[in-house]
């Protein structure tokens, strides 16, 4: 005998799932902006602006800066102290939120790139494109 169907008014795990994604991903890009205003001039890295401009130096699709081709070695060393830095920065915000780093340094990715005037190079996952 077929027992009779129960309804009931609680949603399929599914849905409830995909909303808390949803919260969370909204919740993490909220807190994304907040952080990225609290960026302290170090890791905005004001000093690579000339660089950049120059376009000797670029910014990542992770967050980070890069060397492109005609960079001395003292742009070199400020890249990678700069990068040491951020990479620091990153963890901390990222050890607060309870998130992994990389959701952190998209954040911040996204974030310079909105802010970067026109003519600054940035190398994304299929390569190199100017602003």
């Amino acid at each position: 005998m077929l027992s009779k169907i129960q309804y009931s008014n609680a949603r399929p795990a599914a849905l409830w799932s995909r909303r808390s994604a949803m919260v969370a991903f909204a919740a993490l890009m909220f807190a994304g902006t907040l952080l990225f205003a609290q960026l302290p001039n170090a890791l905005a890295a004001d000093s690579l602006d000339g660089p950049r401009s120059a376009g000797t130096v670029g910014e990542r699709y992770d967050g980070y800066a890069v060397v492109r081709e005609g960079a001395g070695g003292d742009v070199q060393q400020l890249v990678a102290s700069i990068n040491a830095k951020r990479k620091e920065f990153y963890q901390s915000k990222a050890n607060e939120q309870g998130v992994d780093i990389t959701a952190i340094q998209v954040i911040y990715a996204k974030a310079i790139y909105d802010k970067a005037p026109s003519g600054w190079w940035f190398l994304t996952e299929s390569g190199w494109v100017q602003k």
